[in-house]
């Protein structure tokens, strides 16, 4: 249920029945090139695993969408500068994603998703391989970014995470809706 609702969120696969709206719009039977675009312009993804390329440093890293969506090199540069100082790595710019602790590499997939100005962010077990430390650091910098306009959809086994962050939760069981709670606990009722 989780895998299938996150690739329907992020224009990967198409919903069997009914609508998806995504800033208004409905792309739930647009064509695959359509497709690609709206998941260029308007969604940004964070993995678990990162999905680095681990010879280029973290400011190339995160101008790749843009160079996918067309942008000149002084505008890429610019917004994936832009992009590392929001999540706090304006100081590693130059170092390889081999270079990086696991928080940073993160950091840096978080900077990636957000350096086209995404409507909508998935993370996908965005602290699944983290230490408890850099999972609070992550959660926080996805909680700004929340705050300030962009939809965070985040799917996570992480009870302390849930819990912590009290935000709506969404539970799934056999890929249906089994809870939506508006400030949700993980696990709460069960």
């Amino acid at each position: 249920g989780k895998s299938t609702l996150m690739d329907i969120l992020g224009c990967l696969s198409r919903p069997t029945s009914g609508k998806y709206f995504l800033d208004g719009q409905d792309v739930s039977k647009l064509p695959d090139k359509k497709l690609a675009e709206v998941r260029n312009r308007k969604i940004g993804f964070v993995f678990q695993a990162y999905h680095l390329l681990a010879r280029a440093t973290a400011l190339k890293n995160v101008e790749l969408p843009l160079i996918y969506a067309g942008v000149g090199r002084g505008e890429r540069r610019r917004r994936a500068q832009e992009a590392l100082e929001r999540v706090g790595l304006g100081d590693r710019m130059g170092h390889r994603s081999n270079q990086l602790s696991g928080g940073q590499k993160q950091r840096v997939a978080i900077a990636r998703a957000l350096v086209t100005n995404p409507s909508l962010i998935l993370a996908d077990e965005p602290t699944g391989n983290l230490d408890p430390s850099s999972s609070v650091g992550i959660m926080r910098i996805l909680d700004r970014i929340n705050r300030t306009g962009t939809t965070v959809v985040m799917a996570t086994h992480d009870q302390g995470i849930v819990n912590t962050m009290r935000r709506r939760v969404i539970e799934l069981q056999g890929g249906a809706l089994k809870r939506d709670q508006a400030r949700g606990v993980y696990g709460f009722g069960n």
